[in-house]
């Protein structure tokens, strides 16, 4: 992943790496971070920030052996918690740790290092959004779907009032993909769980039922958004909402989604409407 930094007055240099990894030009891109870093370390008051954001572009992008990867994250993270602790720079360099931690197949640490993006520690509303989703789909991943959807759906609210609409529903989408399996009226709303949750000492196996007001809230989430345009020949979005209908009888959501039979090209939503 990498930064999107706002600089009032940013280098020139600084300007036109980004342009340049905007346009997937990896090896100028690469050419120029040389410069940057460089400059970076040379300058009279010496910019710590600028140098660990550089580092951790050319680690993302292969300027360095692959086993010093993980190291030059983690020296990127601590030199962003000592220089300037909960910025966007500081959360998207965890987020970058925690993938590395979890391409490596270390889940735990992964989890652990999401663990150290939160709102009291300053980090901004949807990076916090973000590191809930992958922490999230690693406790899914392990069967641990309790906490993954607590995490799914802090996401979804986190990301739906941060103007990152699309990742929302996807959060949306991935908890509907876990609760649709086991629903109860009685079971406490999603909103009760979030407050009531407790620290555990480790991850553990856990299912807990879904309710369904809050099956409700995610599908209109999804639903709005489905509308827009039905087309495409992988829908798993729609096909969702089709399973939310049957499953707790709400024909309107499949009413809303016949209505534009004629412009759907999923060959698995046309065989399930027509039957």
């Amino acid at each position: 992943m990498s930064q999107d930094t706002d600089p009032k007055k940013p280098p020139s240099k600084t300007v036109l790496f980004k342009s340049l990894l905007s346009e997937g030009n990896k090896e100028q891109a690469l050419e120029l971070s040389e410069k940057i870093l460089e400059e970076s370390r040379s300058l009279e008051d010496r910019n710590f920030e600028e140098e660990a954001w550089i580092r951790m572009e050319r680690a993302l992008l292969g300027a360095i052996e692959q086993e010093k990867v993980g190291n030059e994250l983690r020296w990127c993270v601590d030199r962003l918690a000592s220089v300037n602790p909960g910025s966007p720079l500081h959360g998207l360099a965890l987020l970058n740790l925690a993938s590395w931690h979890r391409n490596s197949n270390e889940r735990m640490m992964a989890l652990v290092t999401l663990a150290d993006i939160s709102s009291d520690a300053g980090h901004p509303v949807d990076v916090i959004g973000l590191s809930r989703l992958e922490s999230g789909r690693i406790l899914s991943s392990i069967g641990d779907l309790e906490p993954a959807m607590r995490h799914l759906w802090m996401a979804m609210r986190r990301l739906s009032s941060s103007a990152m609409p699309a990742e929302a529903i996807v959060c949306a989408m991935e908890w509907l993909d876990i609760a649709l399996d086991d629903i109860d009226p009685d079971s406490p709303t999603m909103d009760k769980r979030i407050v009531d949750a407790k620290p555990r000492e480790k991850p553990g196996m856990t299912m807990v039922p879904s309710n369904p007001e809050d099956i409700k809230e995610a599908v209109e989430l999804i639903l709005s958004n489905a509308l827009k345009d039905v087309s495409g020949e992988k829908r798993d979005d729609i096909g969702l909402i089709l399973d939310a209908s049957e499953t707790l009888e709400e024909t309107q959501w499949r009413k809303a989604i016949e209505e534009r039979k004629n412009e759907i090209q999923d060959s698995r939503l046309i065989e399930v409407l027509q039957s």
